[in-house]
C-alpha cells in the first residue's frame, strides 16, 4: 500500500525489490525513498550486521576512505575550531581517532549501540561529522534538527551517504539497497528539502555521497509554517 513519504508528506510510488524481499515507496516530490515499515528488520539483527564490520584505523584503505571524505566535505568549509561530535561512530570510531592523531581535534563520539551515552547533551560544536549513517535512520528529520540544535553559529555538518539515481533499475541492482540495515535513501535534492526545513543550508555536495551544511542564519526570521516537516 502506498503511503505519503515521510518526509515532505507528498505522493510516493510503491517499488517492490524482489531481491531484498522488501517494499520501498519513493518520493516524487523529494526523492526520498524509504523502507516499507514491516520489512524493517529488528534492531538484535541489525547489530549483528554491524558486528561483522572489520574496520581499524590500521587499514589504510579504510583511512584513505575517510581523508578523501574530510579533504572533500569537511576541510574546504571549516573556520577554526577544532571541537567534533562525531554521530553515528560505528563499532571502532576511525574517523574521531584519525582527526584527533592526524587533525589536532577534540571528538566526541556517539552511536547508537557502540556510545549510547548522549555526550552531545548541552554541547555544541565546531564540526558534526555523521558518516554512512542516515541511510539507517527512519525519521532523519528528527536527526537533523538535533544536528542544527549542535551546531556552533560557525559550525558545519558533513555528511556521508550514497545517493541513488531515482533510476528504477539501478535502485533493483545497487548494492546498497542489498544491506538490510539500509531503510533510507536520499539525493542531493533531499537534503536541500531536510537542510531548509530543519534551519540548515546546503553549502556543498559532491553529487554522490558527500553533502556539507551549516546554520542557516535567516531562518529564525522564515515565516513559522515554513519550519515545520
Amino acid at each position: 500500500m502506498k503511503a505519503p513519504c515521510l518526509l515532505c508528506g507528498g505522493k510516493t510510488n510503491l517499488l517492490h525489490h524482489p531481491g531484498v524481499r522488501a517494499d520501498y515507496h519513493v518520493c516524487e516530490q523529494c526523492d526520498f525513498i524509504f523502507k516499507e515499515a514491516a520489512d524493517i528488520i529488528n534492531s538484535d539483527e541489525e547489530l549483528r550486521i554491524y558486528n561483522c564490520h572489520q574496520n581499524s584505523i590500521h587499514d589504510p584503505r579504510y583511512v584513505a576512505y575517510f581523508e578523501r571524505f574530510l579533504k572533500d566535505a569537511v576541510f574546504p568549509h571549516m573556520n577554526y575550531g577544532r571541537n567534533g561530535l562525531d554521530f553515528g561512530s560505528g563499532p571502532s570510531p576511525v574517523l574521531a581517532q584519525l582527526l584527533e592523531r592526524d587533525h589536532g581535534y577534540n571528538m566526541d563520539v556517539y552511536d547508537l549501540f557502540y556510545a549510547p551515552e548522549k555526550v552531545y547533551v548541552g554541547k555544541r560544536y565546531d564540526l558534526i561529522t555523521s558518516t554512512e549513517v542516515v541511510e539507517h535512520m527512519r525519521d532523519p528529520m528528527e536527526y537533523f534538527q538535533l544536528f542544527r540544535t549542535l551546531l556552533k553559529p560557525d559550525g558545519i555538518l558533513a555528511v556521508m551517504t550514497l545517493f541513488h539515481r531515482n533510476d528504477t533499475n539501478h535502485f533493483l541492482n545497487w548494492h546498497y539497497v542489498r544491506d538490510r540495515s539500509h531503510i533510507s535513501f536520499y539525493t542531493p535534492k533531499t537534503m536541500q528539502y531536510m537542510a531548509e526545513k530543519t534551519g540548515l543550508k546546503m553549502i556543498h555536495t559532491n553529487l554522490e555521497r558527500y553533502t556539507t551544511f551549516m546554520l542557516d542564519e535567516t531562518w529564525q526570521k522564515k515565516p513559522e509554517s515554513n519550519q515545520k516537516p
